[in-house]
């Protein structure tokens, strides 16, 4: 079965995720430089990264190398028109997080911002611990249910209608049973809602080592 994500305008999902209903453009580039902010890795991976929405966040005095990933080629190309010369050691890749093998050297920080509701959680986390570096850490964001609301917003942009027949949210205890069993633990988390109304569980998870906690991570919140 061909995945929806490859039949969705870029342009579509960008106008969708910034309708004032919808609002989750915005809060998934402040969650990203929030967790820029507490943990100022020198490298970074970004999981699902569409367009690079987040990327005019990154300082690159303190964030030296970061990585791409979308399943969607056109989605690559945009990010790489748009961020190609501002974002300092950009890598690009195109590919499935799920299936796909992507060689790259691991980074300190992997940020998934609604990905998970879309692929095999456990199987993309236990690909996510060849991208981190030892002491490294992964951002999830998941939405929550909701019974005001459809899991996708309707909107204007019909080409998203197709999501609603592959996206499962994920709870975050589900989140992080995967992630123990995958050998991470949860070093914070986060409820955040963004301003059309839905509310979306952020965390943190670290691997588990003999010697290593995460230096910071979020406060936990209501």
């Amino acid at each position: 079965m061909r995945n929806p994500w490859l039949d969705i305008p870029l342009s579509d999902y960008e106008c969708h995720m910034s309708l004032p209903y919808v609002a989750q453009a915005q809060l998934l580039s402040d969650a990203f430089a929030t967790a820029l902010n507490d943990y100022s890795p020198r490298s970074v991976a970004i999981l699902g990264c569409a367009g690079g929405n987040g990327l005019e966040r990154i300082d690159s005095k303190v964030t030296e190398r970061v990585v791409c990933m979308d399943i969607n080629p056109d989605y690559i190309e945009h990010a790489r028109v748009r961020f190609g010369r501002q974002v300092r050691g950009l890598e690009l890749h195109v590919g499935d997080v799920q299936t796909d093998g992507f060689t790259f050297t691991p980074v300190e920080l992997v940020f998934a911002g609604l990905l998970f509701e879309y692929v095999n959680v456990h199987r993309a986390l236990a690909r996510i611990r060849a991208m981190l570096c030892p002491t490294g850490v992964v951002i999830t964001v998941v939405q929550l249910p909701t019974s005001e609301t459809p899991e996708v917003t309707p909107s204007p942009y019909a080409s998203l209608g197709a999501l609603s027949s592959v996206m499962r949210l994920v709870p975050p205890e589900v989140l992080r049973h995967h992630a123990a069993a995958c050998d991470y633990f949860e070093a914070g988390a986060e409820t955040l809602e963004a301003s059309g109304g839905k509310r979306f569980q952020v965390q943190a998870f670290g691997l588990r080592t003999p010697t290593h906690r995460p230096a910071s991570a979020p406060s936990e919140h209501g």
